[in-house]
């Protein structure tokens, strides 16, 4: 009689391993978007760094050269081109003048985790919310919160 109990008794019912795969996906439908969400906020993070880089050696082109360069090329950027985005090209700012204004526009390329292509623009005084599209999805903008 023992040994046919201690045999009823090992292992896990039916029941219980479907409320434990129950448990396991409702724990997962929270967890998934939220990781979503911050692995492609680590990539545009990734944009906005390159693009203050961008900034910054535009300011030291600027002062050197009295105006700001038209090329990237020319500039000492310490940072690579984000892996994530393709990078535009340069082009004269609010005044229509390279000597004091410039802007510089990235867009995301490839699949973006369900947000669509987005772009990311900076000019010499930094962000520019108004022509960057990333501003409509504050879930994965690194400037909304």
């Amino acid at each position: 009689m023992k040994h046919n109990a201690l045999k009823r008794q090992s292992g896990f019912s039916l029941v219980e391993l479907s409320v434990v795969i129950v448990i396991i996906g409702v724990l997962a439908a929270f967890a998934v978007p939220k990781f979503r969400d911050s692995v492609e906020r680590s990539k545009a993070s990734e944009a906005y760094n390159y693009l203050s880089a961008v900034r910054t050696s535009q300011e030291r082109y600027q002062s050197k050269e009295g105006t700001y360069a038209t090329d990237s090329t020319t500039l000492d950027i310490q940072i690579p081109a984000p892996k994530y985005f393709t990078v535009g090209e340069i082009a004269a700012g609010v005044s229509g003048s390279m000597e004091d204004s410039w802007k510089l526009t990235l867009s995301r390329k490839g699949p973006s985790a369900g947000y669509g292509e987005y772009t990311i623009t900076f000019s010499q005084d930094g962000f520019v919310e108004d022509e960057s599209t990333i501003k409509d999805i504050p879930a994965i903008n690194p400037m909304s919160q």
